[in-house]
């Protein structure tokens, strides 16, 4: 197994659908072997770090659709959801509206998480989302 599929989940219909899955890499090694580019994409590693932790505490984890765009994951265990937004930083305002808007227009009372690398402000709810930082989670 060299990638996991994660599908695309329909958050308001709560359907999984059929196209334009996403996929990621089993080992981060692997990925510097395969990218020519040596330039540092910390916002992919990362996002596939989260995925295989998520992976790792045993979720069903899915790609989100909503209508103001891209959940990055929708996690399922024991009937329980949960959605999550990665991103490096959230320090520019603009950032931080952005990864804010999808997991706003979830309407239901699941939780919801912002993982990013920030140490400062790296804590922090914003009407119901907790924005944690991504260390501290990968070690809880």
């Amino acid at each position: 197994l060299f990638l996991y599929k994660a599908p695309r989940f329909n958050i308001k219909g709560k359907q999984l659908l059929t196209n334009m899955p996403k996929y990621y890499i089993v080992d981060i090694g692997m990925r510097n072997i395969l990218i020519r580019n040596k330039e540092s994409d910390i916002g992919h590693i990362i996002e596939n770090l989260a995925y295989l932790e998520l992976m790792r505490r045993g979720y069903d984890v899915y790609v989100g659709d909503i209508d103001k765009g891209e959940v990055d994951f929708v996690a399922i265990k024991n009937n329980q959801t949960e959605y999550y937004q990665i991103s490096a930083t959230t320090l520019n305002p603009d950032t931080l509206a952005r990864e804010l808007v999808p997991l706003q227009s979830v309407q239901d009372n699941y939780p919801k998480y912002l993982l990013t690398l920030d140490e400062l402000f790296g804590e922090a709810n914003y009407n119901g989302i907790q924005k944690k930082n991504l260390i501290k989670w990968l070690l809880e």
